[in-house]
């Protein structure tokens, strides 16, 4: 049986990989931790001809160092990775804040780029950058009817 979505209109062509980049983050992690933002970034001090959009996924990840944390970008998805060790010189009376595992996948849009990452006071900061892509606009000549046999 095919599955009909939203992109199989045959007026849409070529957007298969969209569609398997939608799929793929719907099954990214769901458990909702670390929790984070996603704001675009106002473009003062920069040029005014300049056409990009900055934006800035922060994640709050307070307990990480910069060693446990790993950050890479594969086939446009941006993936963040924290992984604590447990301390077993501590003894807890009460442990409330677990040594845990996450690990978020952001899918990115062609044309999207990482330009940084900064970990302060708990909370990585990744810096986008995105430039307004090129209108093209092509005419088309209509060539005779060649014989076909």
């Amino acid at each position: 049986m095919t599955r009909m979505t939203m992109l199989s209109n045959p007026l849409l062509l070529g957007f298969e990989e969209i569609e398997r980049l939608i799929d793929r983050a719907g099954k990214g992690s769901s458990d909702g931790y670390p929790p984070y933002n996603i704001e675009r970034i106002s473009n003062e001090g920069q040029a005014q001809d300049s056409a990009a959009e900055l934006l800035r996924i922060t994640l709050a990840v307070a307990g990480f160092t910069r060693d446990q944390l790993e950050i890479t970008l594969e086939d446009n998805q941006l993936i963040v990775r924290g992984k604590q060790q447990d301390d077993k010189s501590r003894e807890y009376l009460h442990r409330g804040i677990a040594a845990r595992q996450f690990s978020r996948t952001f899918v990115l849009a062609d044309g999207i780029e990482v330009k940084c990452a900064d970990l302060n006071n708990g909370l990585l900061s990744i810096d986008l950058h995105r430039l307004e892509p090129e209108r093209l606009v092509r005419r088309i000549e209509i060539g005779a009817v060649k014989n076909r046999s």
